[in-house]
């Protein structure tokens, strides 16, 4: 009987060597978390710059909103005017344009986001109880940045006149607020995010197409035939992004063209401008991903470094929050992302129709941070061919 019935002793045992074997899989797990330092980077990175940008970064009631002033004549109430417009928490006012023509170029380039004209004559009319117009002009192509500072707008100015005492003390306001919500009239949500859509879907796509692509061939052995082909590092590196270059051009055009079908965001600039500059943006990202995968060691790893960089080019661009809301040192860090500048420029194109001129700043920065970007891909290329 003894022999057939099982004793605690072995079943003792076997759950021993199960805790055993269970514990050394454990230490031999931590021991390659360990070895593998950029996982272990990344697994305490990304969750404390989620939380510090959420925390200090983020702010869904936009303040310091960038204004341009047209004084159509210098008057004390004029002036009362702008210096509270400057003292409020919701407008600064950086552009005081001498003409119309130059508020127009203003707002097109995105240089403000609001316009406030003062017309001739406003002083005397508005002593004489005529309730004079103030005109304000907004890019409304960001809803929740425009509808915020607008509806402050009102008690602003009525509280700059409070203590005017030659002005008629009246019930309502003495004056009539005239806004123009630009770009986007009547506040559609779609109009702001199809155009975003279009470069956050082509950043997250071709960072981790091109992160992969040098690490692949590491893995798979290949990387030994590609070093054998009298071949130089810049032709292997134009040779693997080139084809994704074509790739990304037919992912824009298909998401701008269900946009502009699906979902009616007109598109009033130059297609041509629109495509020459996407281009531009998708090498863009297309070199800072083979740079990734120049740095990583695996594929993993290649693909936590482009969630890594693609978190804060959702957070910080302008695409999920208002840029101008952000605070200094978060828009210092949103300059530096591609995706902060092709949203200006695939929103400018589209909604307002803007040129070649208006975006010239972003489309250098767009240039700029691509040739760092392929300088440093080159060099970390040429590093592992030695």
């Amino acid at each position: 009987m003894n022999g057939l019935i099982p004793t605690e002793e072995p079943r003792r045992m076997r759950g021993d060597g199960f805790w055993r074997k269970t514990w050394a899989m454990l230490v031999k797990e931590f021991i390659q978390l360990k070895r593998d330092r950029v996982s272990f980077i990344m697994i305490v990175t990304i969750p404390l710059v989620q939380l510090l940008l959420f925390g200090y970064a983020i702010n869904t009631t936009p303040r310091d909103l960038p204004t341009a002033v047209l004084l159509q004549e210098s008057s004390d109430v004029g002036r009362s005017i702008l210096a509270a417009l400057k003292n409020t928490r919701y407008f600064k006012v950086t552009e005081l344009p001498r003409s119309e023509a130059e508020l127009d170029r203003l707002l097109a380039s995105g240089k403000v986001l609001f316009g406030v004209e003062i017309p001739a004559n406003f002083e005397r009319d508005l002593r004489r109880g005529d309730m004079p117009a103030m005109l304000v002009a907004a890019d409304a192509t960001d809803p929740v940045a425009a509808s915020s500072a607008l509806s402050a707008l009102g008690r602003l100015v009525q509280t700059a006149l409070a203590h005017d005492y030659a002005i008629p003390q009246a019930a309502s306001a003495p004056f009539e607020i005239r806004t123009h919500a630009r770009y986007n009239p009547a506040a559609k949500t779609e109009l702001n995010i199809v155009p975003g859509l279009v470069g956050t879907i082509l950043t997250m796509t071709m960072l981790i197409y091109t992160a992969l692509s040098v690490t692949r061939e590491i893995e798979r052995g290949t990387m030994e035939n590609l070093l054998a082909m009298p071949i130089t590092p810049i032709e292997i590196m134009l040779g693997k992004i080139i084809p994704y270059v074509l790739v990304g051009f037919v992912q824009a055009a298909m998401i701008i063209a269900i946009g502009v079908f699906l979902f009616g965001v007109p598109m009033l600039g130059n297609l041509g401008v629109l495509a020459a500059l996407s281009t531009l943006f998708i090498a863009t990202n297309l070199s800072i991903g083979y740079t990734f995968s120049t740095v990583a060691q695996n594929q993993l790893q290649a693909m936590q470094m482009s969630i890594m960089f693609f978190l804060p080019n959702i957070l910080l661009s302008g695409f999920m929050f208002p840029f101008a809301g952000m605070p200094t040192w978060a828009r210092w860090v949103g300059e530096a992302l591609p995706l902060t500048h092709y949203l200006r420029i695939v929103r400018s194109i589209m909604l307002k129709g803007a040129t070649v001129t208006d975006l010239h700043y972003d489309a250098a920065a767009l240039a700029v941070l691509m040739l760092v970007a392929m300088t440093i891909a080159v060099t970390r290329f040429r590093r592992t061919l030695d």
